[in-house]
Order: C-alpha cells, then structure tokens, then sequence
C-alpha cells in the first residue's frame, strides 16, 4: 500500500474539497427514519431514482407507525423502480415494525442498535449515523471502496476493511465529509469503467492514475 503521511493525506483532502464543492449526501430527506428508507432503498440503485421514488412514499408512509402496517403488495409497486423491490419491501416493513417495537418509533442513534435493524448493516447504519445526527462514522460503497483502493489508501478486499484502513489514516472529525468527497470524485472522475485519469484533480497523488501500479479494480495500467 502507498505510504500516506499526513501532508499528503491532507493535500488529497483539500484537492478533492476543492473539485468538489458542493459534496453532500444525495439522498433527499427530512428527518432521521426517511434517510433510513431512502438508504435501503438505494442499494443496487442510483440515487436519484431513489429520490424519484420517495416523495409518494413518505407521503404514503410518512413514519414507522404506518410503513409497519404496510400491504406488501401496495409498497413493492410503490418502489418497484428501485429494483429488488420485494426483498426491499420485506425489510422496509421489517425495520418499521422494529422500530416500533424496540425503539418507539424512533431511529436509534448507536451503531449496534440501527445495525440490527431488517435491512440496515454496517453501511447504511454509518450513512444514518453521519447525515441524520452528525455522528462520525465513515460508510464504504462500491464508489469509495474503488478510489480507496486504487489510490492507495487500502488494500481492503471487503468494504469493511477499507472502512477500517480509511479511519485509521483520516481524522474522525473528517470521516463525514471524505465519505461525501470520496463519494463525488468516483461518481464525477474515478469512473468504474473509464477513469478520467488525464483531468483528475488528484492524479499525481493516486498511484494508479499515475501509472506506478497497476488498476486494483480492473487489473489493468490506467496511463
């Protein structure tokens, strides 16, 4: 794995704060349980079809209370659009009649407690925790597990170990915003596919887009 210092690790933070500016969570919410909706929801799916989705939704399930009650049939056609919509139906209501019965009704804020609810693992417990109530928490998506690696930052092969490289080198008090940044550089430049390496603002700090090894993702030299 490249040797990161603290230079060069605050120099990628501020070049990736500086490409992307208005870095934040994509997924349109108001309180604390519609982020936990529209996160299961976002899995295998792009946001902003999820943020297509929810208005109806809330509208027709604005809290646990009636998403616990919900018909089956009447929620998969609801979300159908997002993809594996009935394992995403059966968890939806899973995690509202949860809530009801463990919580009150109400989004824990403790990792353990969200993470244990239907649907909700380690990656959707860390976006509640870091965009509902500011709690640091650091989540691994396919987008971050991919720059993590082919900068250099790990060599994790789950996106729990990235998570745990990522938090070791970064400060806590940067995990919220180096989640987003991280976030919007693979989905503006660091392209599963086809990497815009030539006008990547980090290029000379990533070892893959500089050529110096080869791409962990793909196998292949991206220069």
């Amino acid at each position: 794995m490249q040797r990161w210092t603290k230079k060069t690790l605050t120099a990628l933070t501020t070049s990736l704060a500086r490409a992307y500016p208005d870095a934040k969570c994509a997924l349109e919410h108001g309180d604390p349980f519609q982020l936990v909706v529209a996160t299961i929801l976002s899995a295998q799916c792009t946001d902003a079809r999820v943020n297509q989705v929810t208005p109806g939704l809330f509208q027709r399930y604005p809290d646990a209370e009636a998403l616990a009650g919900a018909e089956q049939g009447e929620l998969e056609a609801l979300i159908h659009s997002t993809g594996f919509f009935r394992n995403k139906a059966r968890n939806l209501i899973g995690m509202a009649q949860a809530l009801l019965a463990r919580h009150g009704g109400q989004v824990p804020r403790e990792a353990q407690a969200l993470g244990a609810l239907p649907g909700v693992g380690q990656k959707t417990a860390n976006v509640v925790l870091a965009n509902a109530f500011g709690i640091p928490a650091l989540a691994v998506d396919t987008h971050i597990f991919r720059v993590a690696r082919r900068l250099g930052l790990s060599q994790g092969s789950t996106p729990e170990k990235v998570e745990a490289d990522l938090c070791a080198l970064f400060p806590r008090d940067t995990w919220i915003d180096l989640h987003h940044l991280l976030i919007f550089h693979g989905r503006g430049s660091c392209d599963a596919r086809k990497p815009l390496c030539s006008s990547c603002p980090v290029q000379e700090l990533c070892p893959s887009g500089s050529g110096k090894i080869a791409d962990p993702h793909s196998g292949l030299f991206l220069k």
